[in-house]
């Protein structure tokens, strides 16, 4: 650009600034945030803000002030830079201050900031791309996705404070074209300053993601060759210039691409790769996944992460330890859930940090360490989809809980770090300014890349908590990024070495599992044993969420074995090394209690210790002598066979060939109960002739690999008929579930209407305990199908080949992360693959074992409709009553009369007589529940959506009923009840609950017949249960739930208690809406009766007879209570 014409254009946008008046007044984030476009990188008339800044009168004497009272002498003119503020506010007319002013006076103040004038701020690395080549790749791929040329971009160095000349180095000469030598200086502000040049690839490459190492001798970067992408290194002179050619550090591997580079305190350096042969999961495998690799000091290459997804953007924290962001959605909503975590350089001690379990942010990028503040990091927060990588800039405290908001200390520049509710897809597109690439002077400080609108160019910028932007480098027609001090830099402490890269194994030691949230309010001798499964995750060509099963799992499951968990909760034990493990506790029916959504990864030799379930990231554990390391490590013990992938037909087939086919068989016949057609198809895939398979999604379709399609001859997944059915009647994570922390036993197998059937002696079915093993197990696996990809399809390209190549060079596995050794993908159906007795054949032609199940398990069964009903009239008095719980809440109770009833239970004539006693008129809201605990939430249902951001359904509205409320909760509030009012409360006994429910009908519903129309009645599984939702972040869940769809109550969710007609006697919701707890415990268990029903059940699971039963901890997503009083 000729200088005249440079010089006339900044001159213009400031006069028009100058034009806009007061609106300068307001923050200038807030302006933005009304009038500019989504998206960055649009060209049209610069915002003078890009050269001015942003800020207040107000802000800046809040840094001033700041900066006075942080430095003192060393911020030497603080009260003349408030004199001068002061003559500025003075000599503001009615458009208010001079807005030219205002911004010098800022940017003179906040750049003499101690840190910046004496920090080796002279030299600043920097990245100049043309305006609008922002050069980075959509949040859910990586460098590969990106095009590797077609850039006009370089590495820079800005001098600032001397006019230096461009010098030869080497035998080449650094020279600036023509045009670049006449460009003036564009920032209006500050010291003056030269621009050189450092390093500019050739052909028009990509170069960018820059580290300096301490020492600033070497600078690494990513720029791609012909072979790929490569991580490259700068050696540079004690003046900062070149001392030789760059030259590639990464290794060429096929079809590999690396990228990212971050020097380790060690003397190695870690990187991100696709060698790992993953894809990711909600691109249906058509985008490559990576983990991080490292080069160590003698030059030896391995892998680190064993990831499902994203790894990115590493760098190094004050301790030594490598802090990235990691992108898994093994069982959560896949939007979400991208936490930061910390490892040290040789991959051992790899955790969470922060953001796990949350949905706000979507993802934190580019985390950094504050100087001198250990566990505090900047960043930068994004969305799932929208714009690419930037977003807003906070300062996070990763040494704490790790958890939102309280690990949130500042967003930049002054925005409220307390509304952080906002659940969306696109979180930041509106959000402005934008920034990328902090470098934190302290963590109140933060030098960055910034765009202050959509119209604006990219520039390094020095941005603070009190709502100021002062302008660094900003340049018309380019866009600058990544700003690095060019200095050397105090080298962290180096963590030692802790891997035996010749071992296959690691140590795992779990100190107490009761431990943390994650197992809250289960009581102590519940867990018995663990179990260990392992991911094998997808390839490139092949992946997705219906493909290893129907609406999930997301990855194969490999089934290892478990381990024992001592009395005081500890567990010690040998698992397989470089392998994504996840770990489930088990109860004395081997049901998982807790699931881990996720994974972890231990390194060869590594020793990896966890506090308890879910513990917060700097917990200690307890001084106590844990029982599991008496007798040294336990040895996994194998789950029915060696490790393999968890195969629906070689697993739970043949117990279905031997209880169910006879009946299940494909044929017509007579209605089973609560279906409306003939029995289901429960045979194998070998001998159902055509079977069809079920249809892919929309997404699915699009992204299916030419070469799968090939291979299944259309479009059309393939599972087998019995999974067809009974993957509806499982109860499980599935894909898009909640990113927040389940209640424990949230998916305990005895919350599926399968298990429920079962335990009910379902047409006389008796299970064996290994039966019972291999049907919860599915459950617990999150239901998976096939038990390997290779069971799915051949992976396209040979990406398996590569995998087991690549892991054996560089992870010293031959079978491949998380793969070992592989089940065969040919199909058992037989009862011979099952090491059980052989059936005994009855009078029935049916078959059963000799094995009885366990004794917690026959109770279960409903109740025959009563043989006789009287009811007694009721006294004079009044007939309801309320009871005031405080602050505009309050109870109606409803006077039951009094009476008797009798049914047959197993050829037992039983009778209940019946006092008068009053009982709530609905169930317990959330609003009543919270005036005894206020902390109460009742949560989300999340296997339907109704907005394409998720998170799910609330159910924690004030007036819906409260549920995953335990039947011990629900009792201790019957108690503060009592105490409260004076009358004696509980929960109503199984008798008192049906004699209310019926209100003297004899009928299967208070209403009528199990036929009758429900909908304006009662909350049960019908029309509007059965609809799919909305796709959330583009992805559609085909999750089938069994309905009555003949008829629509119009909730999916529950519903606010009374909104449908009331029984006889006037009670509401008896019927659906939610499951109730009684006070009847069942059997000799622990468990406890449940009735009702709920919106989650068809009509004949609602019946005034039907009963359940859960443990009295468990916390059940559809399961509330009512109040009984004398």
């Amino acid at each position: 650009m000729p200088k005249a014409r440079c010089t006339i254009r900044v001159w213009l946008v400031l006069a028009a600034l100058l034009a806009a008046g007061s609106a300068q007044a307001q923050p200038a984030a807030q302006r933005q945030a009304k009038k500019s476009p989504p998206g960055a990188g649009r060209r049209g008339p610069d915002d003078p803000q890009a050269f001015l800044g942003c800020g207040t009168a107000a802000s800046l004497r809040a840094a001033i002030g700041d900066l006075a009272a942080t430095f003192g002498p060393r911020y030497g003119g603080g009260a003349a830079y408030v004199k001068r503020l002061e003559e500025l506010e003075r000599a503001a007319g009615s458009d208010g201050i001079d807005p030219r002013k205002l911004a010098a006076l800022r940017s003179e103040a906040l750049q003499a900031n101690p840190l910046m004038a004496a920090g080796g701020f002279d030299r600043l690395l920097l990245l100049r791309r043309k305006r609008g080549q922002i050069g980075l790749p959509p949040n859910h791929i990586c460098n590969a996705g990106l095009p590797r040329d077609g850039y006009d971009n370089e590495l820079a160095v800005l001098v600032r404070g001397a006019a230096l000349r461009v010098r030869a180095s080497g035998s080449r000469t650094v020279r600036r074209s023509s045009q670049e030598e006449k460009r003036p200086e564009e920032r209006p502000y500050g010291r003056t300053t030269n621009l050189q040049t450092l390093f500019r690839p050739p052909a028009g490459r990509f170069v960018g993601e820059m580290d300096l190492h301490w020492d600033a001798d070497r600078l690494a970067f990513t720029m791609p060759d012909e072979t790929g992408w490569h991580v490259y290194e700068l050696t540079l002179d004690a003046q900062g210039h070149p001392a030789a050619p760059a030259r590639r550090l990464t290794p060429q591997i096929e079809d590999a691409d690396h990228f990212d580079p971050c020097y380790t305190s060690d003397g190695g350096l870690v990187f991100a790769s696709t060698a790992n042969m993953t894809a990711v999961p909600c691109w249906h495998g058509k985008q490559k996944a990576c983990s991080l690799y490292r080069i160590g000091p003698d030059g030896s290459v391995r892998q680190l992460c064993f990831d499902q997804d994203l790894d990115l953007h590493p760098s190094v924290l004050a301790d030594g330890q490598v802090v990235y962001s990691r992108w898994d959605y093994s069982g959560t909503m896949h939007m979400y859930l991208r936490p930061l975590m910390a490892m040290n350089p040789d991959g051992t001690g790899q955790r969470a940090i922060f953001g796990s379990n949350a949905y706000w942010p979507n993802a934190a990028y580019f985390p950094r360490q504050v100087p001198g503040e250990p566990g505090r990091v900047a960043a930068v927060v994004c969305g799932y989809h929208g714009v690419n990588r930037m977003g807003e800039l906070v300062v996070l405290d990763v040494d704490g809980s790790g958890k939102v908001p309280a690990g949130l200390l500042h967003r930049f520049p002054g925005r409220s770090v307390s509304s952080l509710d906002d659940v969306r897809d696109n979180l930041v597109d509106n959000s402005w300014p934008k920034f990328l690439h902090p470098q934190p002077l302290s963590s109140r400080y933060v030098l960055v890349s910034a765009q202050v609108a959509g119209n604006a160019p990219w520039g390094i910028y020095l941005a603070d908590m009190f709502g100021n932007l002062v302008p660094v480098w900003v340049e018309a027609d380019r866009d600058c990024f990544e700003p690095i001090p060019l200095r050397r830099t105090p080298r962290p402490p180096a963590p030692t070495d802790r891997v035996q890269p010749h071992r296959t194994d690691a140590l795992v030691h779990l100190h107490d599992v009761y431990a943390g949230p994650g197992l809250a309010g289960v009581p102590r001798g519940t867990v018995r044993r663990l179990r260990v499964a392992g991911y094998e995750f997808g390839y490139p060509g092949l992946a997705g969420p219906d493909l290893i099963g129907r609406a999930g799992p997301w990855e194969a499951m490999r089934i290892i074995g478990t381990v024992p968990v001592r009395a005081d909760g500890s567990a010690y034990f040998r698992a397989p090394a470089n392998t994504p493990l996840t770990f489930q506790p088990l109860d004395a029916e081997g049901k998982a209690v807790q699931l881990m959504r996720s994974w972890a990864t231990a390194m060869p030799g590594e020793v990896m210790a966890c506090v308890g379930c879910h513990e917060r990231t700097r917990d200690a554990a307890a001084n106590k002598l844990d029982l599991a390391l008496a007798d040294g490590p336990d040895e996994i013990e194998p789950w029915l066979g060696p490790p393999r992938g968890f195969d629906f037909e070689r697993e739970v087939q043949p117990v279905l060939d031997r209880h169910c086919v006879r009946c299940h068989d494909g044929s017509t016949g007579s209605p089973r109960a609560g279906s409306t057609g003939s029995p289901p198809d429960l045979r194998a895939r070998a001998v159902v002739k055509n079977y069809a398979g079920l249809p892919l999604s929309r997404l699915g379709v699009q992204r299916l690999h030419p070469q799968v399609r090939q291979q299944w001859g259309g479009e059309r997944a393939f599972y087998s008929p019995a999974y067809d059915v009974l993957h509806r009647f499982i109860r499980r994570v599935n894909i898009e579930d909640q990113v927040s922390l389940p209640a424990a036993g949230e998916y305990h197998a005895d919350t599926s209407e399968l298990v429920q059937m079962l335990q009910a002696g379902h047409c006389g079915v008796r299970l064996s305990e290994q039966e019972w093993h291999r049907i919860v197990t599915w459950i617990d696996l999150n239901g998976p199908c096939h038990g390997t990809w290779a069971s799915v399809a051949q992976p396209p390209e040979q990406a398996d080949r590569k995998r087991r190549d690549i892991a054996r060079r560089y992870a010293g596995l031959d079978a491949g992360p998380g793969a070992g050794a592989r089940s065969p993908a040919v199909r058992r159906s037989s009862a011979d693959a099952l090491d059980v007795p052989k059936p005994e054949e009855r009078p029935d032609g049916r078959t059963t074992n000799e094995e009885k199940p366990p004794e917690s398990s026959l109770w279960v069964s409903g109740r025959l409709a009563p043989r006789e009903i009287v009811v007694a009239p009721l006294a004079d008095g009044p007939r309801e009553r309320t009871i005031d719980l405080g602050e505009g809440v309050t109870i109606r109770l409803v006077r039951v009369p009094a009476g008797h009833m009798s049914w047959v239970d197993a050829q037992t004539t039983m009778t209940a007589n019946i006092s008068e006693f009053w009982m709530g008129g609905c169930e317990v809201t959330n609003a009543q529940l919270r005036r005894f605990d206020p902390s109460h939430r009742s949560g989300l249902f999340t296997k339907r959506h109704d907005d394409i951001n998720g998170p799910g359904i609330r159910l924690d509205g004030d007036d819906q009923p409260a549920v995953r409320v335990s039947w011990r909760q629900a009792t201790a509030f019957c108690e503060w009840l009592s105490e409260r009012t004076g009358r004696q409360f509980s929960l109503p006994t199984e008798d008192q609950w049906e004699w209310a429910c019926r209100a003297g009908a004899k009928t299967e519903f208070s209403f009528g017949s199990r036929d009758a129309d429900f909908s304006p009645h009662a909350n049960l599984a019908d029309a509007s249960l059965a609809r799919p939702g909305k796709a959330t972040g583009g992805l559609e869940l085909l999750l089938e739930i069994p309905c009555e769809t003949r008829f629509d109550d119009g909730a999916v969710a529950t519903a606010p208690v009374g909104r449908y007609k009331p029984n006889a006697w006037g009670l509401y919701d008896m019927h659906g809406n939610a499951t109730e707890w009684t006070l009847t415990p069942a059997g000799a268990s622990a468990k406890r009766v449940v009735r009702g029903g709920s919106f989650y059940d068809r009509p004949y699971r609602a019946t005034s007879g039907f009963r359940l039963a859960y443990g009295d901890w468990q916390r059940v997503h559809n399961v509330g209570f009512r109040v009984v009083s004398r």
